[in-house]
């Protein structure tokens, strides 16, 4: 039995916050705060507090489940792998390499995503695996490369926002979604600072700005461009940063000055005198920052949106300088390793291109297989979704609940009824899990240790510090013995150190460079940022050496951009509507988010009775004049109904937002399933679908 407290980053959001866990007398852990850890310097939130409540046996799988006749019953693992691989096999056979999907998750270690990835192109040959993550930042993601040829959560670290003269914070709700991360937006206000908030509700973090922009949903492009029109008009364009840093400056100024603030008024339901306010309060300082989040990325137009607020950081040289620039808060545990290490339809560890004849020989040479072996960019998560039961037969996920987390909910878990063959990893039976064919119980973050990437691009080793149940294994073990069934005996390591190791080479001379990066250096320096290229030389030195190591990268961009020439790219964009705008069957506007209690499909915080206490159950956010015109009353059972399904739930009535517009929280199945609602059309580039606004109406249900 382990006495000693063990130091660990919390299971959760992309803070990765930092914590210890002690053993109790009784058996199990509790959190102990670790107050040497620069993000949350010992503060949690209720999730992070209540995270040892997941490992109790009575709420998680501790045994394999396989369906006979109907339904789950417990099984060996012997027999559950055996299946497992059988069936693969014979799916692959009888159909091709490509009828086998794999969906990866978001909360995975890096180890745990590089070597899904690994497993999919080398064992399985297919080219159908993607993950969650594509429902998180992938616009940002796909904004930041075209801009600055590197993407990156945050370029900078969190400390820098207090030191700042503005933050623009677009679409995020960081009082409850991040609550550690809200002190440094007081600490910014506290040193003189301005915050400027832009959400269509009046959430915990809009209370705390200067200033509140409340637009129509899915007009946070036109808002943007409507900004960048008066500090153009207004002469605020730092002309030489623009010329020594940027190209592409005309086409999209021209595409700004299309957006005058009248139209831009009409079309967001932001004033005008607000409009001139943003712009005075973000361009009088000397450094200002733009940070987005899900509102502005979760659209069908989504790259270009963030792409419009990057402009607006470029055309006033705060992007590539101390202490200013545009960053994604990026939202799952591991969201950002997740994407750089292979679990992304098109992308190699390292976030090396999966189309690049370099790269595919890079990563060929590391995994010992023929470059021409491995195939090519697959579909996206959605559409490998759309796709169950018809092009693709079988399934292996995991770390995803897409029954309750996916657009058009009903659909997907429809597409997942289809297959001919379904196997789930997880911790607890999911909704997707009750689906499959076998589900394995698998290990979580404190039951095994990897690393995780956090928004800002830090890595960091979170240390095992209990044992797993009996009849637990983990992620690493399952995917070397399926290998092992389906002909593959080595690449598979378990031990999540060598898998790392391997990681780096792979990693080595990629954008996300983790060559120069050890569980010996994560242990010592409470994280390193990448990228961090072995030897402290230039990327391509593609064999780790731990004596020599490179410092990390905190801050990038303050020399050059990430691309060829090393200046950051404007790009012309412009305003244009929603997939779906409300008519006379559908009038009003759909946005979701999260509550502080529960997170993302809620298939682990659901089973705490404290999170359960806080927020028991969905609910639909309406303001009191919509409600007047339903005859609706706090806590009436509504039916929010769109083009995809009905969803039901009790109301909420504030003032705090907009009279055309209502909110659910996604975290729930059944009635309540907000995401039963959500439309899937996606961003033609991110493929992104758009989640932050769908046309329905409301009524009253009973």
């Amino acid at each position: 039995m382990r006495t000693a407290s063990t130091p660990t980053h919390c299971p959760y959001c992309a803070l990765q916050c930092g914590m210890a866990l002690s053993p109790l007398p009784t058996g199990g852990v509790e959190v102990v705060e670790r107050p040497d850890f620069p993000v949350n310097r010992g503060a949690l939130c209720g999730k992070g507090r209540t995270a040892p409540a997941v490992l109790s046996s009575a709420v998680r799988l501790t045994s394999p489940l396989v369906r006979d006749a109907g339904s789950l019953r417990p099984a060996s693992w012997e027999e559950a792998l055996d299946r497992i691989a059988s069936r693969l096999g014979r799916i692959r056979d009888e159909h091709g390499a490509d009828a086998l999907g794999v969906f990866g998750g978001g909360g995975l270690t890096n180890e745990k995503a590089y070597t899904l990835g690994k497993f999919a192109r080398v064992v399985l040959g297919t080219s159908q695996i993607d993950y969650n993550g594509r429902f998180c930042m992938s616009s940002a993601a796909a904004a930041g490369v075209r801009a600055f040829g590197l993407d990156r959560g945050l370029p900078f670290p969190l400390e820098d926002i207090p030191r700042t003269g503005c933050v623009i914070l677009v679409g995020s709700n960081l009082a409850e979604t991040m609550p550690p991360a809200l002190r440094f937006f007081g600490e910014l206000r506290d040193n003189g600072g301005t915050l400027i908030v832009i959400d269509p509700r009046r959430t915990r973090t809009a209370e705390q700005a200067d200033l509140h922009l409340a637009p129509r949903p899915g007009t946070d492009l036109a808002l943007a461009l409507g900004l960048l029109h008066l500090i153009v008009a207004e002469g605020r364009v730092d002309e030489e940063y623009v010329r020594e840093r940027t190209v592409g400056w005309e086409e999209a100024r021209a595409a700004a000055m299309a957006h005058w603030p009248e139209y831009v008024e009409r079309i967001t339901g932001v004033s005008v005198p607000q409009l001139r306010e943003t712009v005075r309060m973000f361009c009088e300082p000397e450094a200002a920052m733009v940070l987005t989040a899900r509102g502005p990325e979760q659209q069908s137009k989504g790259t270009d949106t963030v792409g419009a607020w990057i402009n607006l950081c470029l055309a006033t040289g705060r992007a590539g300088r101390p202490l200013s620039g545009y960053g994604c808060l990026t939202g799952q545990g591991n969201g950002q390793g997740g994407r750089e290490h292979g679990q992304k339809a098109d992308q190699l560890p390292g976030y090396r291109r999966l189309d690049d004849p370099a790269a595919r020989a890079h990563v060929a040479g590391v995994w010992g297989v023929d470059p021409d072996s491995l195939p090519g960019p697959g579909r996206s998560a959605y559409e490998m979704l759309d796709a169950l039961g018809t092009d693709i037969r079988a399934l292996l996920l995991m770390g995803s609940n897409p029954v309750v987390s996916a657009p058009h909910a009903s659909h997907v878990e429809e597409r997942l009824g289809s297959l001919d063959f379904l196997a789930v990893c997880d911790v607890v039976l999911s909704e997707t899990a009750a689906l499959a064919d076998v589900v394995l119980p698998v290990t979580q973050w404190a039951e095994e240790t990897g690393t995780t990437t956090s928004l800002e691009g830090r890595v960091l080793l979170r240390r095992q510090a209990v044992d797993a149940p009996d009849g637990v294994r983990s992620d690493l073990e399952v995917l070397h013995e399926l290998a092992a069934r389906l002909g593959v005996d080595k690449g598979f390591p378990v031990e999540p150190e060598e898998v790392f190791e391997e990681l780096r080479r792979a990693s080595a001379g990629g954008a996300a460079d983790y060559s120069g990066i050890s569980y010996r250096r994560l242990a010592e320096e409470n994280g390193v940022f990448w990228p961090c290229p072995a030897r402290g030389g230039e990327p391509g030195d593609d064999e780790p050496r731990d004596d020599e190591p490179a410092p990390g990268t905190p801050r990038l961009f303050l020399d050059r951009f990430a691309t060829p020439d090393g200046r950051a790219r404007f790009v012309p964009v412009v305003h244009r509507p929603n997939a779906e705008e409300p008519d006379d069957d559908y009038p009003v506007l759909l946005t979701t988010g999260r509550v502080v209690a529960q997170y993302q499909s809620g298939a682990q915080t659901r089973r705490v009775d404290e999170l359960n206490a806080a927020a028991p159950g969905p609910f639909v956010e309406l303001h009191p004049r919509l409600a007047a015109r339903l005859g609706a009353a706090e806590g009436d059972r509504l039916a929010v109904v769109s083009r995809r399904g009905r969803a039901v739930a009790p109301a909420r009535i504030t003032a705090g937002i907009r009279p055309d517009t209502v909110f659910m929280p996604f975290h729930w199945p059944g009635e309540g399933r907000a995401n039963t609602l959500t439309n899937p059309a996606l961003d033609p580039t991110s493929r992104m679908p758009e989640f932050k606004s769908c046309a329905v109406r409301v009524e009253l249900a009973d």
